[in-house]
């Protein structure tokens, strides 16, 4: 069943009406209902085309347009297909129809013609019309069927292409990975390293999260993460500008404070506004590995994994009394140290707070650092380390909150097994 819905033609016969008791847009399954748009100027047509859907089985909503000037103003998000009358003579028929295809976007095009035109059906399909119907010819069914599988293959072109792009995206964001993202600068055979990072936009490579480790000739481990506030593309570059720069300080010989304080100053002069800020965590593990200095400058403390020689792991957050502020809010500021008895086996979880400002159920409550203490020592009570341990924990922080993070999220693992005599 159809209706129909156009503007009223000077000549011809009148538009056709509505079947009695199906007004456009009500009665049952009228939500249901393939929008339909007609493109032709011969009244005729319309009455042909509303009759043969009349009988065909398929719901369909049908609106006509004169010419492709009218289309636009008719045609919507919602339109599934277009009809097309290429029987007028005196055009550029094929011109006229790429026109339409401009135009048509995600809707399904199909060609009407007569029968003396069928090779110009052939020539529309090849200009990428998804059939071809002969006028004088068509029923229907026929119209039903030809409409169908042109929304379908529609689709299937559509998704195909989303598909490609897809592929493309991820090869080419692989190779800006390599390029943005850090490696791991890192040369003991006792020590594991493991990330995760996601950033909270849609399809962004990176956000205002960044992280690096570093080994230094004496064999001193540094680690850093980090949080630049925002989640544009520019706090994404000063992120990773920041990440750059305390590469490179550490590289040269700066430790602590007189890093931190170093690092303030480039954000201060790389940041387009004075409102933006950044914290970041930075640990620094002695080359005998069992201690460890960490500054935090507003950044959420570290969990340290400890095992005990009976095998039993107790999982705690580092204390985060000797706290500084981020950088970029308090000139001439300083960042107190705090040392650190590691242990012999252990595991540094640095992490952004992506990882814990996500909500527990419906409430309005946060997880926290707590929290997160908890899910940790569950995870490592189920045996899960390493990369299982990360991604385990970033599971159940996201069934927690309902749904995927919208935050940036970045976490760094380090961990120092003890080895056999």
């Amino acid at each position: 069943m159809s209706t129909l819905s156009r503007q009223p033609h000077p000549s011809g016969p009148p538009p056709a009406a509505a079947r009695p008791g199906r007004a456009a847009g009500s009665g049952p399954g009228a939500d249901a209902a393939v929008e339909l748009l007609l493109i032709g100027d011969d009244p005729a047509d319309a009455f042909l085309v509303e009759n043969a859907l009349a009988d065909s089985g398929l719901d369909v909503r049908l609106t006509v347009a004169p010419d492709l000037d009218g289309a636009r103003g008719r045609l919507t998000r919602r339109t599934r297909c277009i009809l097309v009358d290429l029987s007028a003579p005196g055009i550029d028929r094929i011109e006229a129809l790429r026109d339409v295809i401009a135009l048509s976007g995600s809707t399904a095009v199909v060609v009407l013609t007569t029968q003396d035109d069928q090779d110009l059906g052939v020539r529309a399909v090849a200009t990428g019309a998804a059939d071809h119907l002969v006028k004088q010819d068509v029923d229907g069914p026929l119209l039903a069927r030809a409409i169908r599988y042109a929304i379908e293959r529609k689709r299937a072109e559509d998704t195909e292409r989303r598909l490609v792009e897809a592929r493309i995206l991820g090869r080419e964001n692989a190779r800006l990975e390599r390029g943005l993202l850090p490696v791991p600068l890192i040369d003991d055979r006792v020590l594991r390293h493991h990330t995760r990072y996601r950033p909270g936009r849609r399809r962004a490579l990176l956000g205002g999260d960044f992280y690096d480790t570093v080994q230094t000739g004496d064999g001193t481990v540094h680690l850093m993460i980090g949080d630049v506030c925002g989640h544009g593309p520019d706090e994404a570059a000063l992120g990773v500008q920041l990440r750059m720069a305390w590469r490179t300080l550490v590289l040269a010989g700066h430790t602590g404070d007189q890093l931190l304080a170093t690092l303030d100053t480039v954000l201060g002069h790389e940041r387009r506004s004075e409102e933006i800020f950044t914290t970041l965590c930075q640990v620094t593990v002695a080359p005998s590995r069992r201690t460890a200095r960490m500054h935090l400058a507003g950044h959420p403390a570290p969990l340290l994994f400890r095992e005990g020689p009976d095998g039993a792991v107790d999982v705690a957050a580092l204390p985060d009394y000797a706290h500084g502020p981020a950088l970029g809010l308090v000139p001439g500021a300083e960042w107190p140290t705090t040392d650190v008895d590691l242990g012999e086996a252990w595991s540094l979880m640095l992490y952004t707070d992506g990882l814990i400002e996500g909500r527990v159920g419906a409430g309005p409550d946060r997880l926290g650092s707590d929290g997160l203490v908890r899910l940790a020592r569950a995870a490592r009570e189920r045996g899960a380390t390493g990369r299982a341990l990360i991604d385990a924990l970033v599971a159940e922080v996201e069934e927690l909150n309902g749904d995927a993070l919208t935050d940036d999220l970045a976490v760094l693992l380090l961990s120092h097994r003890v080895t056999s005599a």
